[in-house]
Parts: structure tokens; C-alpha cells; sequence
């Protein structure tokens, strides 16, 4: 067994920085050595990787990749912003819309993730205001905020224009036309008497609470530094 094992940086210290690219694997890596990992996180590495040297990679611009990526790092050693170090023929973010808004920087599959979570959530209470009696009102003006902001963040500010014009048009005349039937009629009936009534699995009360039989709990995790990954 040796007795000097090769490490990142001041000896001692390991607070080094390696950065990995192999050309012909199309994969690159910025390796952190460990007494450098609260300084150059997973996730700044993984920006650098993302943001900065990956488009140049792309362009088969690999000097501008590697330099930029050090001038990225350089910059977040020294407390600066990491789009500070930006590629210098990059005018905006590629998530940056026309108007100058800057939509949620996520990749793709998380942005699609997340936009199921978002929009079945408000979905969900859109369709609980439109089909309870009383409630959906409040609901109605509850929900503008949500349909305005959420979107706003995932697809930009033309999009949700237009989504949140159908929201506003489309849920009082989906509301009116059910209040007209037969079923509506009842659970209108229910709420005036009862001071309740359940839709959808839920228990409306004429109060503006609801509750459901289940429910759900979740967990969180953590991770520890090392670098980050990436290919192009």
C-alpha cells in the first residue's frame, strides 16, 4: 500500500479542481476535490457543464469550452456569478424569451416533470371550483395568481397570455353551462341544506373548506459534492 495517495490540490488540503474532457466520447467532467466542495457544489459544477462548455462543445469550439468552463470556475472561486463567465458569442440564455423575461433555467425532462406536477395540481382545483356550487367563485379568482405565475415560469410569457385568457373566458362558461344541469342543481341543494356535499371524492362545505379520505407524505434527501458530469 502506497504511502502517498495523489489527491486534488494543496496537499493535505485536496481543494483542487480537474477538469476531464475526452472528445472522442463526446463526455466531459469537472472533478472537485473534496476540501473544495463547499465552495464549487455539485450544482455550480453542473451549471458550468451545462451553461457554459457544453454549447461551445457543441460547435465542436472546444478551446472556447475548456476556457470558458476555467473562467466559470476561476469566477465562482472568487465569489462571482457564474454567467460572468459566459461564452463570449452567447447574447442571451437560450431560455430567455424576446420580451426580456427569463423563463425557469431547468433541463428539459425536469421542466416537463415539473410542469405535470404544477398544472395537474391547478387543474385539478380549476375542475373542484368549476363543478362546486358557491365555492368556485371564490376558487375562480383564487386560481388567477396560479395560472399566471406558474406557467409564466415554464413556457414563457406569450403562452401564458394565451392560457390564461382561456382560463378566465372558459371557466365562468363551462360553470354556467353545468349550473343548468340536473346534477349541478343537486349539489347546490345539498351545500343550502346540508352545509356539504362531496364531489369528486372531496367533502365541500359550504364554509369554502374540503378535505379527501387519503393522503400522502413524502421525504427529502441530501447529497455531497464531487463534481459534475456531462456529455454534448
Amino acid at each position: 500500500m502506497c504511502s502517498i495517495c495523489w489527491k486534488l490540490g494543496q496537499q493535505g488540503r485536496n481543494n483542487g479542481v480537474l477538469v476531464i474532457v475526452v472528445p472522442q466520447d463526446r463526455k466531459m467532467r469537472i472533478e472537485v476535490g473534496y476540501g473544495l466542495e463547499p465552495v464549487l457544489t455539485d450544482a455550480m459544477a453542473g451549471a458550468i457543464v451545462r451553461d457554459v462548455m457544453t454549447p461551445a462543445f457543441r460547435r465542436t469550439d472546444y478551446d472556447a469550452g475548456v476556457q470558458d468552463g476555467g473562467a466559470a470556475i476561476i469566477a465562482r472561486l472568487e465569489a462571482k456569478s457564474v454567467a460572468t463567465a459566459a461564452p463570449r458569442d452567447t447574447m442571451r440564455p437560450p431560455s430567455q424569451s424576446g420580451s426580456g423575461f427569463q423563463r425557469a433555467d431547468m433541463p428539459w425532462p425536469q421542466r416537463i416533470l415539473f410542469s405535470l406536477f404544477a398544472f395537474t395540481i391547478i387543474g385539478l382545483f380549476t375542475f373542484i371550483g368549476i363543478v362546486t356550487p358557491g365555492l368556485g367563485w371564490f376558487l375562480y379568482v383564487l386560481l388567477i395568481p396560479f395560472w399566471s405565475t406558474f406557467p409564466l415560469l415554464l413556457i414563457g410569457p406569450t403562452p401564458t397570455l394565451v392560457l390564461v385568457a382561456a382560463y378566465l373566458i372558459g371557466y365562468p362558461l363551462t360553470k354556467r353551462r353545468l349550473s343548468h344541469t340536473e346534477w349541478y342543481r343537486k349539489k347546490a341543494i345539498e351545500m343550502k341544506t346540508k352545509g356539504t356535499t362531496t364531489i369528486g371524492g372531496f367533502a365541500v362545505a359550504s364554509g369554502g373548506g374540503f378535505s379527501s379520505g387519503g393522503g400522502f407524505s413524502g421525504g427529502g434527501g441530501s447529497s455531497g459534492g464531487g463534481g459534475a458530469s456531462g456529455s454534448w
